[in-house]
């Protein structure tokens, strides 16, 4: 459900005000930054704490080796076909957005996107060049670093999870200990605009935190307990980011003011609040599910479950797309973004449904898993 929300995320950045997205709206407008910035806070940062808890199943089953190699796979296949196939076309209608006169053809400008070369001073971003652009793929970037770098220290991170699960067993407050180091990163390392808001490295903490307490009835136990009280106080610290988001001079996002330090360091911890809340207000122990009645729609959790990693890499180009057509209209925002919006997600999901899942090649290359008891079946 995330990865659809981006849909409306990325949607809205084309009337943004002070966001530098592909294709711009002549009419922005404010509201879109405020709203942006309830998104941002726990949006990216869940879907990679959830990645670091299925990393420690898929460990668990796999193996460390076993591990890496489906890693590499579903990651890094998606990853070079994307980059390659799709990943051109917003850079391209950038240029066409900014410049009416520019009338390069997509295919003559394809390998000049292509043309990059090796810079190590922005890992693990490793390739750069004029129009090179790694897009919305920073995601899959990250996550399979992350995902290699904790190949070797899996068993250990495990281990202390354990320990750390029965002493929240003990003492549930030891839930909110992560803001700490959230706060520190983002106020000392700085907050990047490009990976939506968040210090990269901030993210690694997120899916290490979903590695190490993954799944632990007790952990959840917490959560459910403290859902409430943690989510009034991410609220209270989100809300006391606003000065130096809004009236600050400068950029908040890099500069070394007490009030730049202060401000990312609140929005790392709300970041942690909002995502342990989310996780404790959404859990609910099976047998409640089951008192509570029939009618879950199970099969559409599978079915979206299994979309999540090629919906997530093919809705950037298509939202570009769309923009580009849209923008143009003399019309509303309003409409012009219900207009990209419902466009987007239609071809999304058509392409999902009649390009991707229903062979075997297109599976690979999308990164989709199998089946869930096809899997089952093989373990």
């Amino acid at each position: 459900m995330v990865v659809l929300g981006l849909v409306f995320f990325h949607a809205a950045l084309v009337f943004s005000p002070d966001d530098d997205f592909y294709v711009k709206n002549a009419e922005t407008t404010d509201a879109v930054t405020v709203l942006a910035g309830l998104a941002v806070v726990w949006a990216m940062p869940m879907l990679f704490l959830v990645a670091g808890l299925g990393a420690r199943h898929s460990i668990r089953r796999r193996g460390p080796a076993g591990f890496a190699r489906e890693r590499l796979l579903r990651l890094g296949v998606p990853l070079v076909f994307v980059t390659i196939a799709l990943n051109p076309l917003p850079q391209w209608l950038r240029l066409r957005a900014a410049d009416p006169a520019y009338d390069e053809s997509y295919w003559r400008f394809w390998p000049r996107f292509l043309s990059a070369h090796l810079d190590l001073a922005d890992f693990p971003f490793v390739l750069d060049g004029r129009y090179f652009d790694t897009g919305h793929l920073w995601f899959v970037v990250l996550l399979l670093t992350f995902c290699l770098l904790l190949v070797p220290f899996a068993t250990a991170l495990a281990a202390g999870g354990e320990r750390a699960a029965t002493a929240v067993s003990r003492h549930p407050g030891l839930l909110l200990l992560p803001a700490l180091p959230l706060a520190a990163i983002n106020a000392l390392q700085g907050m990047e605009e490009g990976f939506a808001g968040w210090n990269r490295w901030a993210y690694l903490l997120f899916f290490l935190c979903g590695h190490a307490l993954a799944d632990d009835p007790r952990v959840r136990a917490a959560l459910r307990r403290l859902a409430v009280p943690v989510g009034v106080l991410g609220l209270v610290l989100f809300a006391t980011t606003a000065p130096g988001f809004m009236t600050a001079d400068g950029d908040p996002f890099t500069d070394t003011t007490p009030l730049a330090l202060a401000t990312r360091a609140l929005f790392g911890a709300a970041g942690w609040c909002w995502v342990a809340a989310i996780l404790g207000l959404l859990d609910r122990p099976r047998e409640l599910r089951e008192l509570r009645g029939g009618g879950r729609p199970e099969r559409l959790w599978a079915y979206l479950a299994l979309a999540a990693m090629p919906l997530y890499v093919l809705h950037q180009p298509v939202v570009v797309a769309f923009a580009y057509g849209v923008v143009g209209w003399p019309a509303p925002i309003v409409v012009k973004y219900a207009a990209i919006v419902t466009g987007s997600l239609i071809v999304i999901l058509a392409l999902y449904e009649y390009a991707v899942r229903r062979t075997r090649p297109t599976r690979f290359l999308l990164g989709m898993r199998r089946p869930w008891r096809q899997s089952c079946s093989s373990v």
